[in-house]
């Protein structure tokens, strides 16, 4: 009887251990390192509801879905490589006038030879030497990398301007190529290409992050960038990638907008500052840098995403879109900012 009692106590004592540490595991991934991602999927999550009660007509139908998946990628790859750049405390503002540029190379060059990979290898080559002019200004003139973005930024745009002489490129022959089909043509007439290659660089950079030693001398710059230097991080060729990242990507979706819609105008990506910005900053990424996670950018681009047909669907006006972009981004950092309680303290200060 003793032994049956002693065993039943042991077996017990073992679940109880084997609870404890699930209930462990459970609280750092939701509350660790994986936070971030877990609250911006449950913001998503909470918006699609809320909008399929307001709306069902709209969002149990395949076709919003479809949408989604041709326009929301297009954020989605700019804000992933705008991450790596916060992270390791710098910003990029050029990038809507990169999308401009990659877009009319590739535009032109299609034009004048016919080959849509000759001309995407050109737009891929404009959007390096772009993220080049930027990583130089950065890194060997020690400009803030804010200001220097923003002087490329209308460099780039009056150059794009005036090469084009202000005027938009057709381009209906490229629908009828190969290389249309496997960018942005539909699979099995519903998923659009680019949602698939969205998922394939979101995939390609989480292993560059997360397992990979260039992604943990992005971390380590982005914690301490004097600190890393004295470890050995090569902190100014790590930017210097970084920034041709972001322009190599800039131009690459100014090939995929030119593809999506057959066309190309001077102010192609004039519209994906505040989407992308949104988008990284609700996803959990720290404006501070040293903290961010490419999953929780994915979902808050879905977020961004998803908001103008809710609100339109939902009855309300259009001009109501900004506002809710705000409202989205205030109360995302205010959560992640009290999760992460980096507000603590600072109401005694404030007082004191």
């Amino acid at each position: 009887m003793q032994n049956i009692i002693k065993q039943t106590w042991i077996n017990n004592h073992y679940n109880m251990h084997c609870l404890q540490l699930l209930v462990e595991v459970l609280h750092e991934f939701i509350f660790g390192r994986h936070r971030a991602p877990i609250i911006t999927s449950l913001m998503l999550v909470s918006l699609w509801l809320l909008f399929t009660i307001y709306s069902p007509q709209t969002f149990t139908h395949m076709r919003i879905y479809t949408s989604f998946m041709s326009a929301i990628p297009f954020t989605a790859m700019l804000a992933f490589c705008l991450t790596l750049l916060v992270i390791t405390r710098e910003i990029d503002m050029s990038f809507p006038s990169v999308i401009a540029l990659g877009g009319y190379v590739f535009a032109a060059t299609f034009q004048t030879t016919q080959s849509p990979p000759l001309a995407f290898i050109a737009a891929a080559i404009v959007g390096i030497l772009c993220g080049i002019l930027n990583g130089l200004l950065v890194v060997c003139f020690n400009i803030p990398s804010i200001i220097a973005t923003i002087g490329s930024q209308f460099f780039i745009g009056g150059l794009t301007t005036v090469i084009a002489d202000g005027l938009a490129l057709s381009l209906p022959e490229v629908r009828d190529s190969w290389f249309h089909t496997m960018m942005v043509g539909r699979i099995a007439d519903v998923i659009p290409a680019q949602a698939v290659w969205c998922l394939v660089i979101l995939a390609v950079l989480w292993l560059i992050l997360s397992r990979h030693v260039f992604g943990d001398n992005i971390n380590f710059i982005g914690d301490n960038p004097k600190a890393a230097e004295m470890m050995g991080v090569p902190v100014a060729r790590t930017r210097l990638l970084l920034f041709v990242l972001m322009g190599l990507m800039s131009a690459v979706v100014g090939v995929f907008v030119s593809l999506e819609m057959s066309s190309w105008w001077p102010n192609q990506g004039q519209g994906y500052m505040l989407l992308v910005f949104a988008s990284v900053f609700i996803g959990g990424t720290s404006v501070l840098g040293g903290r961010g996670t490419l999953l929780g950018t994915f979902f808050g681009a879905c977020i961004i995403g998803i908001l103008e047909a809710g609100i339109i669907s939902a009855g309300l006006a259009g001009f109501w879109t900004r506002l809710v972009y705000g409202i989205i981004i205030i109360a995302s950092l205010m959560i992640h900012s009290i999760l992460l309680k980096q507000h603590k303290g600072a109401w005694k200060r404030l007082i004191h």
